[in-house]
């Protein structure tokens, strides 16, 4: 992968992913529920640290800000089928960013910006808006419900079910042109078009999202174009859906 010479500053909450993978053959004779015989564990960086994570495979220089304290996602999943069979979540909430961080960042030293947030409580809808006065080309991808706050960012990546969430304010008061929709397994959605991507076997949705936004953030790199940059967001996250363990 070739390097980049621009550099990327991650923000936002992370977890540890616990993939912890194995079979289920038989029914608890306690209750009417899968006995899972545990084969294997994987552990990776999630959510924020996942995108610093593509960025780092995809050959772009990035620091990360993150949240200290462990946010834990178990994952169990039956090998045979690769579907996932339940998932449990430890300390699901983190403190919320220590605001001196922000007059501690060189912010020229950034050409882009990346806030991921899962809305664990290290950002505020205030904290969105105020890295976005430090820096004009910040790419948000966030779980909250929106608002004006987030008029500053440059370009905001949400799913469709959060679009339709948010759909009354962002037809209202965001641009179409700095608004990506990903719609799963139909594409994405940029500037009233619809981006479809070729019918494949999804073995591990769990990611996706993050490598859709790494690899769009590659593409805006190299072209300084969103439309042509969605090709790059596509193809990091067919690889991701993929393949039964995480990650790029």
């Amino acid at each position: 992968m070739a390097n980049f010479e621009q550099k990327v500053l991650v923000i936002g909450d992370s977890c540890l992913d616990n993939f912890v993978y194995g079979t289920c053959d038989r029914v608890c004779p306690e209750a009417p529920v899968p006995v899972f015989k545990t084969s294997r564990t994987e552990i990776t960086s999630g959510m924020a640290k996942n995108v610093a994570h593509n960025l780092d495979v995809l050959g772009i220089p990035n620091d990360c800000i993150t949240n200290k304290e462990k946010i834990i996602k178990n994952r169990y999943i039956d090998t045979k089928s690769g579907q996932l069979v339940i998932r449990v979540d430890e300390f699901d909430e983190c403190p919320p960013i220590e605001h001196n961080i922000f007059m501690a960042v060189n912010w020229v030293e950034y050409d882009l910006v990346v806030i991921s947030d899962y809305c664990k409580g290290f950002l505020s809808e205030k904290d969105i808006a105020t890295i976005c006065q430090h820096h004009s080309n910040v790419f948000l991808d966030t779980k909250k419900i929106l608002g004006d706050w987030v008029l500053g960012v440059h370009t905001l990546k949400i799913n469709e079910t959060e679009y339709n969430t948010n759909k009354k304010y962002l037809d209202k008061y965001f641009p179409k042109d700095r608004l990506i929709i990903t719609l799963g397994d139909k594409g994405c959605e940029y500037n009233n078009k619809i981006y479809p991507i070729e019918a494949q076997e999804v073995k591990n949705s769990s990611g996706a999202g993050d490598a859709f936004l790494s690899g769009l953030i590659k593409g805006y790199l190299k072209t300084k174009d969103l439309k042509d940059s969605i090709k790059y967001a596509q193809e990091s996250a067919a690889i991701v859906v993929s393949k039964i363990t995480p990650g790029l």
